[in-house]
């Protein structure tokens, strides 16, 4: 609980020096300094300095959408739009300026598969707080295409200037609209005798394939952390 508590110090500490430094170790040492947090502990909480330290917050980020997603009544809302609302819900979170200076971050090719994983956890944090109980291959196909959508529309929010981002909500629904035509297409391939005759011979290994079991209480998993207040996430 301790270090939680240091690491939230260090988070909150961060995003006034990330406008200026990015995502980096000056930015560490500068929030260690700001907080009064010892700058051994503050590299040994984040080891890769500000690539954690931009993994931490984006976490922290799909816990806030998470909780808040948890108070709001969606039970009148079409599946997608509830799927948009996630996606809107956390880009209203977030500091775009953190944003931008992440995604330059995670361009990178060292970076890169942080990056993508940062965009699952996203995806997967949605469609789980939707209560979503796919397991088999849709499990993964679900995260896959939401990933691609959502990683899409930061992109394009970040050059959004329009009142109350309505080009961005428009995209997005062109972009779910998408998602939503593939996931008709796979239902219908999945009735049909020729998709049936897939499934029971060159591709019946996919109806084998299940999501990864990940048992909590494990050191490093973030259940407890969400006990924590969450920074201002991005």
């Amino acid at each position: 609980m301790e270090a939680a508590i240091t690491r939230e110090k260090l988070l909150d500490a961060a995003l006034s020096h990330v406008a200026f430094d990015g995502w980096s170790e000056a930015t560490l040492k500068a929030a260690a300094a700001d907080s009064g947090v010892d700058p051994g502990l503050a590299q040994a909480l984040f080891p890769r300095g500000g690539v954690d330290l931009a993994l931490a917050w984006h976490q922290a980020g799909d816990r806030e959408m998470v909780r808040r997603l948890g108070e709001e009544d969606l039970s009148a809302l079409r599946f997608r739009d509830r799927v948009a609302r996630a996606v809107m819900l956390r880009l209203e979170l977030a500091d775009r300026e953190a944003v931008r200076r992440g995604t330059t971050l995670f361009a990178l090719p060292q970076h890169a598969a942080d990056g993508a994983g940062a965009i699952w956890s996203s995806a997967d944090a949605i469609w789980t707080a939707l209560g979503d109980t796919s397991d088999d291959v849709n499990w993964y196909t679900k995260r896959a295409t939401l990933s691609a959508v959502y990683g899409a529309t930061v992109l394009f929010w970040l050059g959004d200037d329009s009142p109350d981002l309505q080009a961005t909500r428009d995209f997005l629904d062109r972009r779910i609209e998408g998602v939503m035509w593939f996931e008709k297409t796979k239902a219908a391939l999945a009735k049909n005798p020729l998709g049936k005759a897939l499934m029971s011979g060159p591709l019946g290994f996919l109806a084998r394939i299940r999501p990864p079991h990940r048992p909590a209480g494990l050191p490093g998993h973030e259940s407890g952390a969400s006990e924590t207040k969450a920074p201002r996430p991005f």
